[in-house]
């Protein structure tokens, strides 16, 4: 039998390297694409078969003379900050690659079917908690506002063309590999004996440990059609900051505790709280608490700087 193949673009970022994984321990072969070097070992112990260095362009897409099953779009823009710096490249990653892979799915794979890890950043300011999906979107950064466009352009080729797909507004993710965001900076800094944070440290955030995120994803391709369904990827369980922070404190071994200094970053807003009843009515369900998966990103963070 002849084995199946997963397109991942951006399968070398730390999301794509899980959906990439999820999809190998299911027999898929996993064609990768994005940015990066990459050593055909390490490759490999992610479940990519085999990795192009491109961009996530249509003429990239085609010249991977590959008609893929399934399409999981991870490449493009995953910061915040970086959106408000340089809003045009942060468009660029987000909206024009996902217009290329459409176009790419539309002419080229009609049959596939597309997933797309959107963020709840789509949301912005929002009523009342937990996030619904049907709630009204109000972006309050370039980044939101991009994904948002993206999700229309995905929901739009579903509806007129017939295309199988189905968007992931993924919370918070963490675990073993980033390299940026809360986490890493948190603990970055409490190695340099800093104790003192942005924000008031009441801000609420929605953790989803990267594995369950990757196995929502893969999930996520089962259900993809033209109605384009959209669905939560968190935990369903509001932290706080200052809870994460402490916990942070306790793991690198520090005897003190955290202090906010009230200053707000732009473009986040202050609480992020997943509804996953559709998630879960697929039958998905995360595995990974937030202590448990604080745990392990510490003892990998002290790996990564010769710590353990």
């Amino acid at each position: 039998m002849k084995q199946k193949i997963a397109l991942v673009t951006g399968a070398h970022g730390t999301i794509g390297r899980y959906v990439a994984l999820a999809l190998a321990s299911r027999d898929w072969r996993v064609v990768g694409l994005g940015h990066g070097k990459w050593d055909a070992e390490d490759q490999a112990a992610w479940g990519v078969s085999s990795w192009v260095e491109g961009d996530v362009s249509l003429r990239d897409l085609r010249a991977l003379n590959v008609r893929p099953e399934l399409i999981f779009h991870c490449a493009g823009s995953g910061a915040v900050g970086a959106s408000i710096t340089a809003p045009h490249t942060d468009f660029q990653r987000t909206v024009g690659t996902t217009a290329a892979v459409l176009e790419f799915l539309r002419v080229d794979t009609p049959g596939a079917a597309l997933v797309y890890p959107s963020s709840a950043a789509v949301y912005g300011l929002v009523d009342y908690l937990p996030m619904q999906e049907r709630l009204p979107l109000r972006p309050a950064s370039p980044y939101g506002v991009h994904k948002k466009i993206a999700e229309e352009l995905v929901v739009e080729h579903s509806r007129l063309f017939g295309l199988k797909a189905a968007v992931v507004r993924l919370f918070s993710i963490y675990g073993e590999g980033f390299r940026k965001q809360l986490l890493w900076d948190a603990c970055r800094r409490i190695l340099d004996k800093e104790s003192v944070f942005f924000g008031t440290g009441d801000e609420t955030r929605d953790w989803l440990y990267v594995a369950d995120a990757a196995e929502l994803l893969v999930r996520a391709a089962d259900h993809a059609s033209s109605n384009c369904p959209i669905v939560n990827g968190g935990f369903g369980e509001a932290v706080s900051v200052r809870d994460v922070v402490v916990e942070l404190f306790r793991l690198m071994g520090r005897d003190d505790l955290p202090e906010f200094c009230g200053t707000q970053r732009p473009g986040d807003p202050l609480h992020y709280h997943a509804d996953t009843t559709r998630a879960m009515a697929w039958g998905w369900q995360p595995k990974t608490a937030w202590r448990a998966g604080l745990a392990r990103y510490v003892t990998w963070f002290k790996q990564e700087h010769g710590l353990a």
